[in-house]
């Protein structure tokens, strides 16, 4: 009878200790990550109806305390790292294992600036659900509460910083009370950098990692930005470009002038603009910046794996409804891997209503120029300066005074802001095969891989400065219309990145 009672105490024990055991490894994800996506909801649309343009300091504070608040309840201690403009906010949670090892999530709570008559709601701060008619492809809004009956992985939220990048931040924190609530705990330290700046160049970060190197240490930075694959695989990116941005600006006369009077006789900075830009770039669209893809070399392996990754070309022409592209690389994967130079704005004059019979006084334009690492910003707007020397440019910093209009036939300014370099990782080494490891027991879909991601992220100094490796975990849908009108977030994905960051914040490290 005692053997028996020892036998039903050793088989209560093994189930107790198997109870334990089972649901960091037989996690029903799919099922918990819904539910509590859909519970996070509220909390995701309250978040999206903060005002986070960075350059309204007041709103941008708001959005500090919100995210603060929102952590320090879940049991994360708050530190503002503080600058001269907007602090960066640490938010840090301890395993209870003293040895254990770090890992730093990066999300940024800013949006792009909005423009509010382009967007088909009241507000772009105010989010709204939407479905897409299968008729007419038009997005109809749709009441939240459809969710509490019904649930569509195509249906959509839009507002702005829907995608870019509020929602990774709310799947980080629906993820951590999801796992919550099955009494589960990383066994890895946390801490999360949330940046406040990040659509304004993120031009004080550099200074606060140097200035909180130890604060910062950690064994693995996971970016939590930037769109999935079009297929909405689950996706892992090893690195993004770094941007350079610069103002050109051409002079002509002091003041706008009759064109009837003048033309013919003063020279139109618009044109002097217009002839400068087509120099930079051929009929197919390469680069012609002297030494511009210098160090550039694409082996025949990696050409390979970029051409076999699962891109339906066809129909992201359709969807960007374009015919011809340019000519840089070999495929949609391999251009990315090149540096870019972008107008992304012109100005001269008026247009439409706006429009006058003048010869303009100056034309302006915003270029950004996209680097790789074999490409430093400093290397590139060397070549660019060289290249309108070249052209007969005599380069200054602001208006030119008398003197130098007198003295100069061609002239022209540079405005240039604070770049930041690129990054990349190891897509073979031992931190991407653990997060492989981690997202693949939530889901029975490949990982895909990709080297590199063609939008930016101010990631460089903590690679350069922290000697961290870098690996960005991008969850929303594609097609999320960022830094533009109709932002939106397919809550398929956001669905997905709850489960993805349930998976990692699960497995052991």
């Amino acid at each position: 009878m005692k053997r028996l009672q020892l036998n039903h105490l050793y088989l209560f024990l093994f189930f107790m200790l198997g109870f334990v055991w089972l649901p960091a490894q037989q996690l029903n994800y799919d099922k918990i990550s819904k539910e509590f996506a859909l519970k996070s909801i509220p909390t995701l649309r309250e978040y999206l109806s903060l005002p986070c343009d960075a350059n309204f300091k007041e709103d941008i504070l708001k959005n500090v305390d919100w995210v603060e608040r929102q952590f320090a309840t879940r049991g994360f201690s708050t530190k503002r790292l503080e600058t001269s403009t907007i602090p960066v906010l640490l938010l840090q949670k301890t395993s209870s294992n003293p040895s254990a090892k770090t890992i730093m999530f990066y999300f940024h709570s800013d949006g792009q600036p909005v423009n509010a008559s382009e967007w088909k709601q009241a507000d772009p701060f105010t989010p709204v659900l939407k479905a897409q008619d299968p008729k007419t492809k038009e997005w109809k809004e749709i009441p939240f509460e459809s969710l509490q009956n019904d649930f569509n992985p195509e249906w959509r939220i839009f507002a702005r910083a829907a995608s870019d990048d509020k929602s990774p931040g709310i799947m980080l924190m629906t993820a951590i009370d999801a796992l919550k609530s099955q009494n589960i705990n990383a066994n890895y330290h946390i801490k999360i950098l949330v940046d406040f700046e990040e659509e304004k160049g993120s031009v004080n970060l550099p200074s606060i990692i140097k200035e909180n190197k130890e604060v910062l240490k950690s064994d693995l930075l996971l970016i939590l930005d930037g769109p999935a694959h079009d297929s909405n695989l689950p996706t892992l990116s090893f690195g993004a470009r770094g941007i350079l941005t610069v103002t050109l600006t051409t002079f002509g006369a002091y003041s706008d002038l009759h064109s009837g009077h003048y033309g013919n006789y003063v020279p139109n900075p618009a044109w002097n603009m217009v002839k400068l830009l087509s120099t930079m770039k051929s009929e197919d669209g390469k680069v012609l910046l002297k030494g511009f893809y210098d160090g550039i070399n694409i082996d025949k392996s990696t050409k390979a794996y970029l051409k076999s990754i699962p891109d339906n070309i066809p129909e992201l022409h359709k969807r960007l409804g374009i015919k011809a592209t340019d000519k840089v690389g070999d495929s949609y994967r391999e251009a990315l891997m090149y540096p870019s130079l972008n107008i992304r704005g012109l100005k001269s004059g008026g247009v439409a209503d706006k429009a006058g019979t003048i010869v303009p006084e100056r034309a302006i334009t915003e270029i950004d120029i996209r680097t790789v690492t074999q490409s430093h910003p400093d290397s590139l707007l060397r070549k660019l300066k060289s290249h309108i020397t070249n052209q007969g440019y005599h380069i200054i910093d602001g208006d030119p005074t008398p003197e130098q209009r007198a003295k100069y036939d061609k002239i022209i300014s540079l405005n240039v802001r604070p770049p930041y370099g690129a990054f990349s990782s190891d897509v073979n080494g031992p931190m991407a095969k653990w997060l492989e490891k981690a997202i693949s027991k939530t889901s029975t879909e490949k990982v895909l891989k990709l080297p590199l991601m063609g939008g930016s992220l101010p990631i460089s100094p903590f690679v350069s400065l922290l000697k961290v490796e870098a690996i960005t975990l991008p969850t929303v849908n594609s097609d999320n219309n960022q830094h533009s009108f109709d932002e939106n977030l397919r809550l398929g994905n956001y669905v997905n990145g709850v489960k993805m960051l349930m998976g990692i914040l699960s497995t052991d490290f």
